[in-house]
């Protein structure tokens, strides 16, 4: 034999050729294969079976063949059990459309499926055996958990036939006979009693790598006597290996007891019925003292027996403070089968409902209150502020190529599409003096309208086929013009030729505050003390202190850059933090979003009369929530009401809601709320003998709108947060 010694050098062939030796005694060993799952490609298949490929994978085969579900299901049965197959059932599992299947120690699960008209489709997936044990051939009404050790069938040979042969096959897969010796670990194992017709032994199995075998608890084999000469085979759990103390699970707040097979639970404490269904596995005596324990340890008191229903040994009746209840238990394959029901006191269903009545009649007299109250602020706001609004006479503003003229003061004018939109700090009384002087002579004819008060107007116009729908509306310190209509689509009116430069606000811009802008200390929300003007409006509900919606409405004698320098201070030292998103910052027009402590808020500047408005909004999101007028993400929420006698109707983005007369009043519902995509809005309203109103309203993503129907029809547009 040839030797080389150590740290001699091997020659570079000789190296080869121990590497050549290596690969080819290690390709002599092959991977072992897992025996215990079927490779499901080796499978029969039904004729016409068409493979779908995008369905298939390494542990899963399905096709397709030309027959429907029943047919495909009776054939298949017929061919796995013509291949030494065993079909068999799952406990609980009875109505499963699928297909299991056993051999010796592998397993196998069919799923049928609809695949077209008298068409049907097949999946097999292999299924693991955990718990092996014999079936006997030719058994019928198996049931069996390839999870634990349970099986339950009908021999066709006679008892002592069955018994010899689960003595061989038993020890042929590693279960052991349990002697008192063996199960001495078993504290409460008694391996003596009897059974009337029949025979009992009890097995253990280790962990066997041989059979693939895992460790279970030791089964107990029951085989009885049966009059037509077969015999009944049942395999479970032995009773002394199953828990005793049960564990406490909760499943719709009440007590489940673990472990279990399967739980289902209905209903919460907020309803008025509750149930659970549980398959526990212990036996009845333990899960009888589990609940009696429970009941006990949650104050529960027991009432005794009640009614059996089929399939009960055990009815208990129990209540509580708020419920009454039953509790079903009995037997079925080897679970303890619990049905719980709880239902809660018919006085304390009443005492319920009175409470919530009580409440929402709370709500709406706070909400009944809260909006006279926005009425009333609001009308002071509102005269306030129309005082700050010119009556003087108007002139067209030159050179605008708008369809229709617009004032010299005209300020964030928008036109296209039939349309024409503009802020202005002129009156509404003197908006609509001025459109009608410019379209009477262009051959325009206004219609009668119900709506012209000084904070609001609603104008028509017609021509030839074609019409113009003015509203004119206050709008805090301004006010919103806004027109639509054929009319708007052609030229229908010319601006009037005028002399008079608009050019008021640039020549006050020019000049400058002659002292710094100091802080009010009176004001809520920070304002300049120079201000000419200035109204705080407030929404909150009677009892809360803190408002959800806060608005400033001022103008400030002084350049637009120095007022947004005051508040970009005034803020900071509120804690407030300036967003990027959004922001607008040009010589005459400020908006800016901020986050307060809170909710959001929003800074809007801008430039009328020679001086700097100043709108400033900071909303209360946690005081909107309680209020429930919070909209929903990304959307605005409008909340109508009716305070006048009959009911009204009210169309917008093609719904149409009713809305019942003192709606939102404290002896009727909660009036109607409608979610809705930020955007600009038509609406008309309708009532019995009125003519129909017809209105818009711009809603931005996070504001709540209240639209309320007065008592002689009018609608009056409350932002609410």
């Amino acid at each position: 034999m040839t030797m080389i010694t150590r740290g001699t050098q091997i020659p570079a062939g000789w190296r080869l050729l121990a590497c050549g030796l290596l690969l080819l005694a290690s390709a002599s060993l092959p991977a072992r294969a897992d025996e215990g799952i079927v490779d499901v490609h080796s499978l029969p298949k039904l004729d016409g079976a068409e493979e779908d490929t995008s369905r298939s994978d390494r542990n899963t085969v399905s096709y397709r063949v030309p027959t429907a579900v029943p047919a495909t299901r009776a054939a298949a049965k017929k061919l796995f059990a013509a291949n030494g197959w065993v079909p068999y059932v799952r406990p609980l599992d009875e109505n499963n459309g699928g297909l299991v299947f056993k051999k010796g120690r592998q397993g196998l699960s069919l799923t049928l499926w609809l695949g077209g008209p008298g068409q049907s489709g097949l999946d097999y997936s292999p299924t693991r055996i955990y718990s092996n044990v014999p079936f006997p051939e030719g058994a019928v009404d198996l049931v069996y958990d390839e999870t634990r050790p349970y099986l339950g069938c009908i021999a066709p040979t006679a008892i002592e036939a069955t018994a010899d042969f689960y003595a061989k096959e038993m020890a042929a897969i590693g279960w052991r006979k349990l002697t008192p010796e063996t199960a001495a670990s078993w504290p409460n194992a008694d391996l003596t009693a009897s059974v009337p017709n029949g025979v009992r032994a009890f097995y253990d199995h280790p962990d066997d790598d041989s059979t693939g075998f895992y460790r279970q608890k030791p089964a107990m084999l029951t085989l009885t006597r049966r009059d037509d000469g077969r015999t009944n085979v049942d395999i479970r759990i032995a009773p002394f290996a199953l828990a005793t103390n049960l564990e406490a699970g909760d499943t719709a707040g009440l007590p489940e007891p673990k472990p279990y097979k399967s739980s289902s639970g209905r209903g919460n404490a907020r309803t008025a019925t509750r149930e659970l269904i549980v398959a526990a596995l212990a036996d009845l005596p333990a899960v009888e003292a589990f609940y009696h324990r429970e009941f006990a340890a949650r104050g529960w008191t027991e009432e005794g027996q009640a009614p059996l229903a089929p399939g009960d040994e055990v009815a208990l009746k129990f209540s509580s403070p708020e419920e009454n209840g039953v509790l079903h238990l009995g037997r079925k394959y080897d679970f303890t089968m619990v049905h719980l029901t709880a239902q809660v006191k018919e006085s304390v269903l009443a005492a319920r409902a009175k409470a919530k009545k009580d409440a929402d009649e709370k709500f709406m007299k706070d909400a009944e209150a809260m909006t006279k109250q926005v009425l009333a602020e609001d009308a002071v706001r509102r005269k306030a502020q129309a005082a700050t609004l010119s009556d003087a006479p108007l002139q067209a503003l030159a050179g605008s190529n708008t369809p229709l003229p617009v004032p010299e003061n005209a300020q964030e004018v928008e036109s296209g599409d039939g349309r024409l939109e503009f802020n202005s700090t002129s009156s509404v009384k003197a908006l609509a003096a001025f459109y009608r002087a410019a379209l009477k002579p262009a051959g325009w004819k206004e219609q009668p309208s119900v709506i012209n008060q000084p904070s609001m107007a609603v104008m028509e116009f017609s021509k030839v086929g074609k019409s113009i729908s003015m509203t004119l509306m206050q709008m805090g310190a301004k006010v919103n013009v806004s027109a639509n209509g054929s009319g708007l689509r052609v030229a229908g009116a010319k601006a009037a030729p005028s002399s008079k430069s608009a050019s008021g606000d640039q020549a006050s811009a020019q000049a400058k505050a002659s002292a710094p802008l100091e802080a009010d200390p009176d004001s809520a929300l920070p304002v300049p003390k120079q201000h000419s003007s200035t109204s705080l409006g407030t929404a909150k509900l009677p009892g809360i202190e803190v408002p959800f919606r806060r608005e400033l409405e001022a103008s400030v004698p002084a350049e637009i850059g120095d007022v947004l320098a005051f508040y970009r201070r005034e803020l900071t030292k509120l804690g407030w933090q300036e967003k990027s998103e959004g922001a607008v910052t040009t010589a005459d027009h400020v908006q800016l979003a901020f986050a307060s402590s809170q909710g959001p808020a929003m800074l809007k500047l801008g430039r009328a009369n020679g001086e700097t408005s100043v709108n400033l909004v900071q909303k209360n999101t946690d005081a909107a929530t309680k209020a429930d007028i919070m909209p929903k993400p990304g959307q605005a929420r409008l909340l109508l009401g009716n305070m006048g006698s009959q009911e009204a109707v009210l169309t917008i983005n093609k719904q149409t809601i009713k809305v019942a007369a003192g709606a939102g009043g404290p002896q009727s519902p909660k009036g109607p709320m409608l979610d809705l995509p930020p955007g600009k809005y038509q609406y008309s309203l309708k009532m019995a003998g009125r003519p129909a109103r017809n209105e818009t309203i711009n809603i931005a993503a996070g504001d709540a709108w209240g639209l309320m129907v007065g008592p002689t029809g009018e609608i009056l547009p409350l932002q609410m947060y």
